[in-house]
Formats: C-alpha cells, structure tokens, sequence
C-alpha cells in the first residue's frame, strides 16, 4: 500500500516560514510539515558539530512523522549539516528519504542576473564563515566574484519586531556599505538568511537602485517544483490534501505571535519534543 506522506520544512526557528510561505504558494496541492527548533535558535553563531547534531536530530523527528523529503530551510543548518546528513547519514538510517537545501538552488541561478560578474551575500556569522555561498556559486559560474558580509544583528532586530527602526536603519546600512566597500561594482545582492526578506524595505533604502536582490522564497520554490517533477519516485509518495501543520521545540503562543509576520497569516503550532 502507499505511504503518502508530508513534504518536512524545517528551520531553526520561524525564519523558514518565509521559505514556506514561497513553497505553499507555488505548491499548494501538497501537505507541509513545518518544525522551528526555537528552543535552541538562533544556530547562525553555532559550531558546525553543534548545528550538525540539532539538525540531524530534527530532520530524524521528521522522518518519524513519515516525512519522506525534507527542506532545510535555514541557510546555516544547509551550510554546516546538509553535506553530512545527506552523504554519512541517510544511507545509513533512511536510503529512501531526502533532504535538501537552500543555498544551492539560490547559487544555481544567481549569477545569471549579474551584469559586472559581482554578487554579494549577506548572511549571518555562521553562513559566511562556511563560505557555502562562495563554493556553490563558483561551480556554477566560475567567472563570478563572490563577497560575503556577515550580518549579527539582523535576526535579533526582525526577532524582535524591529524591522522599521532608526536601529534597522544603522545596522542594515553599516553591513551593506561594508559589502560594497569590497566591491562598488556588486549588482546582485543574495539575501542568505531567511530574516532577511522582512528587511527588504530598509536593505532597498542603501543599496544602489540598480541592483539585483534575490530572496529565497520563490527560488526553492521552484526549485523544489523542478525535483519533484525530476524524481517521480519522491513526488507520488507526497500527500496531497493541501494542509500544513507547524510545530516548535519551544512555546507554542511565543511561536505563534512571531510566526505571522513571517508567514502572513496567522499560525496555532503545537509544542513538540525532540
């Protein structure tokens, strides 16, 4: 018999709602289950043997509520943990399951709108340390320059509603002239944090009006629409009730109310122990 089941979001916290929100308005047809490990968020100034162990063990919580396919929707748990989970673990716990990230399908396209051959990345501490953003992109266009900016202060701010603050306005400024300050000539910007789409009108207000900022919403988006039409074989065992069901390791009502202004609507989550 088959075994339909739900397509897994996963992210350190409520920051992939954005990356759902994108999904489930291109793919509304499938079942989603969400699951924000804001218990321990933020991960983007962990180790890589810490954001390696939290995310293996909350892509296995949602192997066991028998999601076959897995997004990791959090830019620093696809830079430290997504090439170990997916070439040291899922052989050996589930060879029939798959998890995926976000980095890849934002490098695969992004060079394609860069005029002067100069992309910038903004992410948090942990995602430029990686430098995931710089090794993926130079597979796909090894004639594209590549500068990172580590943006600390930028979560916290969206965390705490912050967005339109004269604070915002200082710490978004101060990182974006630092990017350019490597290079003038950046035309395209990737925003590598899931936080960071919900800055988008403070980030348009400093940097030149000609370039090019790409969020990561649509991209995996149809990124995923792309894998599931290549890989029938995961496609026909998605459940397809368009429902969605959200759940964190930390307080459902603390989720709920910031969880809205990420996903547009609001959200009843339910408290899930890993």
């Amino acid at each position: 018999m088959q075994s339909y089941s739900p397509i897994g979001i996963f992210d350190s916290g409520i920051g992939g709602l954005t990356v759902l929100k994108g999904i489930s308005k291109k793919l509304p047809q499938y079942d989603y289950i969400y699951l924000g490990d804001s218990a321990r968020s933020p991960y983007g100034t962990r180790s890589f043997e810490t954001v390696y162990q939290y995310t293996l063990e909350c892509v296995k919580k949602l192997f066991e509520m028998n999601c076959h396919l897995v997004i990791l929707a959090c830019n620093t748990a696809s830079a430290k943990a997504l090439r170990n989970i997916q070439q040291l673990d899922l052989p050996k716990i589930a060879p029939d399951k798959r998890v995926l990230g976000v980095i890849r399908p934002t490098s695969e396209i992004a060079g394609k709108f860069s005029k002067t051959k100069n992309v910038g990345v903004l992410g948090t501490t942990g995602t430029i340390n990686s430098d995931s953003y710089k090794i993926e992109l130079e597979k796909f266009f090894p004639d594209i320059n590549v500068f990172q900016q580590a943006c600390p202060m930028w979560v916290p701010l969206v965390e705490n509603n912050e967005m339109d603050s004269v604070g915002a306005d200082f710490f978004v400024k101060k990182n974006i002239d630092a990017l350019f300050q490597q290079n003038s000539s950046i035309d395209t910007l990737i925003l590598g944090c899931t936080h960071y789409p919900l800055l988008i009108d403070t980030i348009k207000k400093f940097v030149p009006s000609n370039a090019t900022i790409l969020s990561q919403g649509e991209i995996v988006a149809k990124s995923l629409s792309d894998y599931l039409a290549r890989h029938p074989q995961i496609e026909s065992k998605c459940a397809r009730n368009g429902k969605v069901d959200f759940y964190t390791t930390d307080s459902s009502d603390n989720f709920d109310k910031q969880a809205s202004i990420f996903f547009g609507k609001k959200i009843n989550s339910k408290h899930i122990s890993l």
